[in-house]
């Protein structure tokens, strides 16, 4: 017993001094002869990791459970586990059902490998989207929960991303398998910082071989940040939020990525969790009454209008139509009340570029139009 117990101390004090650190690597080779060189680095995204072997194959692995492993052209990879999908990169026949990757798409140049979304023309707000879509260089192969499996064959299809919407439908996962479509789940959505989201543009640069040009956007949007964190805090207290059709007030929950940006630009988001009574859910926004966020926003000094719903407004007559009470806000006395452009939330490339823009609202230095944001006056 007491050499058990002296062994069990020994283990202990190893694993103390090597950091005792969980093993990032897989306890069992993806693949036959596979001979592990490295990791991808990732500062912010915690929903993926990647695995480099060599010759050039990649295991990647998704928090959902899923991996793959990308092999190169010219390159094969024998005696692959079974719990892995293929994938022959570079991908250049995509269908892509998250929306929100698409603007990374374009950001490296590889909007050429994108051959389908699921989202119309009409609901793209990036012009250069719609205009792909217009020349049909894009097409539309249906809603993500119905898509057109007879299209999406006759591309030629390499690979499915779809955003976590699809568990809601998992036999359209399922169909698209049986067809013989790997599917990869895109969540960047449950990234806790902003720059987690945007981090994901690393492995679309994988896929398509324009790594170096993904990182060139990440390094360019993560050092713009460190340079708005260097401002400090303003001391400003912010609303972010839309008014629904019945009259009360949607707002993005505390800890979500638009509190967390808010952060990040030196305000300091209103809403706390004990406001709102936040309870655990997939949803980023909550429905407040307009009593409850009245007794709250009020007095926030800086009010930010959400227009990817409504479309937004155009003036303060406009916030005033919505709510009469919104005549004695704080911010609207001051004349500190903005309105989201409608590219905010499908830009994702410009992740660091919208926390400096909410910097400059929060420090006064803000220009009446923006490229995210414009003053309603």
């Amino acid at each position: 017993m007491r050499c058990f117990v002296k062994l069990v101390f020994i283990m202990l004090i190893c694993c103390i001094l090597s950091g005792c650190s969980e093993n990032k690597y897989p306890d069992v080779a993806p693949f036959e002869n596979a001979v592990l060189v490295g990791e991808m680095e990732l500062l912010y995204a915690e929903q993926f990791g990647v695995d480099f072997y060599e010759n050039g194959i990649s295991l990647v692995s998704i928090a959902d459970g899923g991996k793959y492993l990308l092999v190169p052209e010219g390159v094969t990879a024998k005696g692959v586990s079974e719990d892995i999908t293929v994938i022959s990169t570079p991908c250049e026949n995509i269908y892509l059902a998250a929306s929100s990757a698409m603007d990374s798409f374009f950001g490296i140049g590889a909007d050429g490998n994108i051959f389908a979304t699921s989202t119309l023309e009409r609901d793209w707000s990036l012009p250069e989207v719609r205009a792909a879509m217009e020349n049909e260089d894009i097409l539309y192969a249906g809603k993500y929960s119905a898509p057109d499996y007879e299209l999406i064959l006759s591309e030629g299809c390499d690979i499915a991303i779809e955003s976590t919407m699809i568990y809601h439908k998992p036999e359209v996962m399922e169909q698209l398998e049986r067809l013989g479509i790997p599917v990869l789940t895109e969540r960047s959505s449950y990234e806790a910082h902003p720059l987690g989201r945007l981090e994901w543009i690393k492995l679309w640069g994988l896929l398509t071989g324009r790594s170096e040009e993904a990182e060139r956007i990440f390094d360019n949007q993560s050092a713009l940040l460190d340079s708005v964190i260097q401002n400090g805090e303003t001391g400003k207290r912010a609303a972010f939020f839309y008014i629904s059709s019945n009259g009360s007030a949607v707002v993005r929950k505390p800890g979500d990525y638009v509190s967390k940006m808010i952060e990040l630009g030196g305000g300091e988001y209103i809403f706390t969790p004990e406001d709102m009574n936040v309870e655990e859910s997939a949803m980023s926004t909550m429905n407040m009454q307009f009593e409850a966020f009245y007794s709250k926003a009020a007095d926030a000094d800086v009010i930010i209008y959400n227009s990817a719903i409504d479309g937004g407004i155009a003036d303060i007559d406009g916030l005033l139509d919505k709510n009469s009470l919104f005549e004695g806000f704080k911010a609207v006395k001051s004349g500190d009340v903005w309105c989201t452009d409608k590219n905010m939330f499908q830009r994702t490339t410009g992740a660091a570029d919208v926390i400096y823009e909410l910097n400059r609202i929060f420090s006064g230095t803000a220009d009446d139009e923006m490229e995210y944001f414009y003053r309603l006056k």
